[in-house]
């Protein structure tokens, strides 16, 4: 991965993942990568955990060929995540019995972004939390 500063307009990196369970590797580690060349290392373990979440949801619950996954630096210390798929339901976080193994990702996510929602998109949908560091963190 190579990012630059944008001459024009926030830094940014997107990438597009094989819809795989290695894609969850990648894209934590390109968002974490993204994270340290912005100097915004504080925010990676949160960062991290939210994509995580967010591109295991389109993995398991959509048949998209490939998943997106973004980040954008909105400010000094904040940061926007997208993850887009070509699904059309929105994700709602569930109610799941202390003996559940599944269903707390978009717990995690709420617990840990500043604020996060989903909006539907021409060819699907997008899911995006936001981070700052003098937020949640």
């Amino acid at each position: 991965m190579t990012t630059t500063a944008a001459s024009v307009g926030p830094q940014r990196y997107h990438e597009r993942y094989p819809r795989k369970p290695e894609a969850v590797a990648r894209a934590r580690r390109d968002i974490a990568l993204a994270l340290d060349a912005w100097s915004l290392p504080h925010l990676v373990f949160a960062a991290t955990q939210i994509v995580t979440e967010l591109v295991t949801n389109a993995i398991e619950h959509t048949d998209a060929a490939t998943i997106g996954a973004s980040i954008t630096r909105t400010g000094t210390e904040s940061v926007r995540i997208v993850v887009t798929d070509t699904s059309r339901a929105r994700p709602a976080p569930g109610t799941p019995s202390p003996d559940d193994e599944d269903g707390r990702g978009l717990l995690l996510v709420d617990a840990l972004a500043d604020t996060w929602g989903s909006e539907l998109v021409r060819g699907g949908k997008r899911v995006w939390a936001e981070l700052r560091a003098n937020g949640r963190l």
